[in-house]
């Protein structure tokens, strides 16, 4: 868990910095087509951080409930992990 942590936390820091850079370049009137390009980037970076929770989820969280042998909290997981996927891809 603390490498996935440490990774998502990273992540996170540097998308604060490009949504900060993003900013100051609409302050600045910069092109627009720069600004969108960045943004674009800062897309791909929050799928990326998703990308890591989501198997985080599925890693430990799911994983641990298939290993209760509790059917209802394994189709409790199941059906997170199905409206994890079922958001992300909207």
């Amino acid at each position: 868990m603390k490498a996935n942590k440490e990774k998502t936390l990273d992540r996170l820091a540097r998308l604060e910095g490009q949504v900060r850079g993003v900013a100051r370049m609409v302050e600045a009137d910069r092109y627009c087509m720069d600004i969108m390009a960045q943004t674009a980037a800062i897309r791909s970076a929050v799928l990326a951080v998703e990308k890591l929770l989501l198997e985080h989820h599925a890693q430990h969280c799911v994983e641990t409930a298939i290993e209760s042998g509790d059917p209802e909290e394994q189709r409790a997981k199941f059906d997170e992990l199905i409206g994890l996927l079922q958001r992300a891809s909207r």
